[in-house]
């Protein structure tokens, strides 16, 4: 039984290719090919929950993000447009990103119920993301989390 957001990928790559659009049809291909590495990857082939296979989108579009970087370090700005390309296609795929108010919003609330229970200091940063990650699952990039909860407990 093939999960809703897996059969999603594979009707839009059909659509894709059927359209000759041929970044989104490369983009979905290597995606769909990452999910099925996963699915063998381990002692037996198994399906991917649509909690799993988002994991997977995420860290695809996270692969093109830093490639992105890395081309445009290098100073090549073809490539680097092509990875950001790729990434705007899964991007559509993923849950609305939180906006910074949002996420300093979450962050405090988690800063608070941190504290309450007792976390100070160092061991508060761990106590914090421990709140905040399962709150933000998909929404927002672990970086960025992460600077959000350290520049709160600094404050």
């Amino acid at each position: 039984m093939t999960t809703m957001l897996k059969s999603k990928l594979q009707e839009d790559l059909n659509a894709a290719i059927k359209g000759r659009d041929e970044l989104r049809s490369s983009t979905l291909r290597m995606t769909l090919a990452a999910i099925t590495n996963e699915e063998v990857a381990g002692k037996e082939k198994r399906e991917l929950s649509d909690d799993e296979v988002l994991k997977v989108i995420i860290r695809e579009a996270k692969k093109r993000r830093e490639a992105a970087e890395a081309f445009t370090q290098g100073g090549r700005a073809e490539s680097a447009e092509r990875e950001k390309a790729e990434g705007e296609v899964l991007a559509e795929y993923l849950p609305k990103q939180l906006s910074d108010e949002e996420l300093d919003a979450i962050v405090a609330e988690a800063v608070a119920e941190a504290r309450a229970a007792g976390a100070e200091g160092p061991k508060a940063m761990g106590a914090v993301m421990k709140i905040v990650n399962p709150k933000v699952a998909g929404q927002a990039e672990g970086g960025r989390v992460a600077a959000a909860v350290k520049k709160l407990l600094q404050g």
